[in-house]
């Protein structure tokens, strides 16, 4: 800034981060030269030939900001036949802005953004005169500093994201861990496909080894991502602590006791009396999944499912046998707290090989006619390749679907899971 002795006051660096929380307007300033009313046309054409970087000049009085000179408006209307002659000797403010865009220097920068867009090009193309909060003229901001400094706090946020992002997965995996381990102490041929969407998801396998045989379950939570991620550790916290004594025989009343602690958790009722809230706090999300008990030693399955089906394909079997779980999910506000799943008994003879999979392969839209890969394909793929160890299925079955998605868009989170019994 140019004080009443000519002098210019040091630049400062603009456009870096607060360390100590938002950013706001003054962390933009640059101390560019001022004038005064007083000075006349002359005086700034020295001083715009002086710093020839300087696109606008403020104009001050009494500390206070009243205009604004544009370099370029300037110089063209110096520039006009006779002009010079007749302006040079007169005060500045002949050329000023009178309306310039200013801003207090406590304002955010997203405000500012605001302020700036609203004000047209002319702010983002000739600056913004900052002011502290009496109104004295602080320093100048750019366009250019404004536009730098939010995509620097947009990158910022990304990375910050991405960082979550990484950690939730972290967390995800390791809820995931217990699961895997029981799955191969309980089974010598199986396979778990789990691919999320994203790097996070809603789709969550679940396994627990006990003396007598094993609970196992694929659960597709509502959405994908970070929020489905939330949404399987709270189902997975609700499965472990309710798997205990004879329930998890039961996997329709097992359904039942979480689909009520899901609904209570998400405010859709209350705890007490179990009825409906009658405000709009509560959430709409639950789950699709299905529930299987089995007891290797009887050779049968205890199955309950809810909007999720379970395939069945025994060695001497010509088709895969679907059963169709119930069709009321888990969680949801549409399913009353007081709905009772249906268990079915099925016999597994040895050979017998049992498949999960979540809607993320079933209504994936591909191949030539850009339609749902659907059960039927999925079924066909099994009794394919029905010869081969599990973790081989799953490859031919991977690949397959992989090939049917062509460039076609990842519409959900993707989880498989099959075993064969021995």
């Amino acid at each position: 800034m140019l004080n009443q002795a000519g002098e210019v006051r040091e630049e400062r660096v603009a456009g870096q981060p607060c360390m100590d929380g938002e950013l706001v307007a003054s962390d933009l300033v640059r101390r560019l030269p001022s004038v005064f009313p007083d000075q006349t046309n002359e005086e700034v054409l020295t001083l715009l030939t002086s710093f020839p970087d300087v696109i606008g000049l403020p104009v001050i009085e009494q500390g206070r900001p009243i205009g604004l000179i544009n370099r370029s408006i300037f110089l063209n209307e110096m520039a006009k036949p006779f002009r010079r002659e007749v302006y040079s000797r007169k005060s500045c403010i002949a050329f000023m802005d009178k309306q310039p865009l200013v801003v207090d220097g406590r304002m955010g920068i997203q405000e500012l953004s605001f302020r700036v867009v609203d004000a047209g090009n002319k702010a983002l193309k000739d600056g913004f005169i900052i002011t502290d909060p009496s109104g004295e003229y602080v320093g100048m901001g750019t366009g250019e500093d404004l536009m730098q400094t939010i995509s620097h706090l947009q990158a910022e946020k990304s990375r910050m994201v991405m960082e979550s992002i990484n950690y939730a997965s972290v967390i995800q995996k390791s809820f995931l861990r217990s699961a895997r381990r029981d799955m191969e102490e309980s089974l010598s041929d199986y396979f778990i496909h789990w691919e999320p969407r994203d790097k996070v998801g809603g789709d969550y396998y679940f396994c627990k080894k006990f003396d007598d045989g094993f609970f196992i379950a694929l659960i597709d939570c509502t959405g994908h991502g970070v929020p489905g991620a939330f949404m399987t550790l709270i189902m997975a916290a609700f499965l472990d602590h309710l798997l205990q004594n004879e329930n998890r025989k039961d996997p329709a009343g097992a359904l039942s006791a979480i689909n009520r602690k899901v609904k209570i958790a998400l405010g859709q009722i209350e705890e007490e009396n179990i009825s409906h809230l009658a405000d709009s706090e509560h959430s709409d999300d639950g789950m699709d999944t299905a529930f299987c008990w089995v007891s290797p030693e009887s050779r049968k399955m205890v199955y309950a499912g809810a909007k999720m089906p379970i395939f069945i394909l025994t060695p001497d079997a010509e088709e895969v046998v679907l059963h169709e779980g119930d069709r009321k999910g888990v969680g949801y506000v549409e399913t009353p707290s007081h709905f009772a799943w249906t268990n079915r008994e099925i016999d597994l003879p040895p050979g017998a090989q049992v498949h999960l999979t979540t809607d993320g392969i079933i209504d994936q839209i591909g191949g030539a006619r850009s339609i749902a890969f659907g059960k039927k394909r999925f079924a066909k793929l099994l009794l394919e390749h029905r010869n081969l160890p599990m973790n081989e299925q799953k490859q031919r079955i991977m690949d397959a679907f992989y090939a049917y998605q062509g460039g076609q868009k990842r519409r959900d989170d993707v989880s498989l899971l099959g075993f064969r019994i021995q």
